[in-house]
């Protein structure tokens, strides 16, 4: 079985809607029965007395406006210990990504990965050595290969975040981000043998 965390800031909008996306994505693949999926944030805020905010409104809405369900999904908080319980732990943003590696005391096994690694984003041609990497566009330009060829953080560095619509209000953005980065890691499962 393999084990993912999503991972925000407040466990509220983007790592609960990537949770149950990725969910969805796994239940219609008939893949569900492969997987444990949750997600957790980074921050305590939307957490108060050991209870857990709901997932936020308007994600809940774009969830549903795609038939999807989070019932029940109430904010819980990073803990040490999840190292060692998940294989991937994916954030959502590069402050994720930095906070977390400090939560989780470093990330010795390469399991911290942001999510919009995954998707299949062209690589920068100007930031990459060209004697290590195709460009994008040719057909042996796979995810797994462009992150064998840098160095993984260096390379999370230069991926986009997942848009945060606590700041921004584009629920929309946030959903096609999430989708991209599930649709992308899906891929990358397949790639490197992990699924079928």
């Amino acid at each position: 079985m393999i084990k993912i965390l999503f991972i925000c800031t407040g466990n509220i909008c983007r790592s609960p809607m990537a949770e149950f996306i990725f969910r969805d994505m796994l239940k219609k693949r008939g893949l569900d029965h492969e997987f444990f999926v949750a997600s957790a944030a980074t921050s305590s805020e939307e957490i108060y007395r050991g209870v857990g905010n709901p997932v936020y409104p308007p994600a809940r809405k774009i969830l549903a406006a795609h038939g999807i369900s989070c019932e029940g999904k109430r904010a819980v908080q990073l803990r040490r210990s999840d190292y060692e319980k998940y294989d991937y732990l994916i954030c959502m943003d590069r402050y994720n990504m930095q906070n977390a590696g400090i939560m989780l005391g470093g990330d010795p096994q390469g399991k911290l990965h942001k999510l919009m690694e995954f998707a299949r984003q062209p690589v920068e041609e100007s930031t990459v050595d060209s004697g290590h990497i195709r460009q994008s566009g040719e057909a042996t330009d796979t995810w797994h290969s462009r992150r064998k060829a840098v160095n993984a953080s260096w390379y999370a560095s230069r991926t986009p975040d997942v848009a945060d619509p606590w700041y921004t209000g584009d629920f929309e953005t946030a959903y096609g981000d999430i989708v991209k980065g599930c649709e992308g890691f899906l891929e990358y499962l397949k790639e490197t043998g992990q699924i079928r």
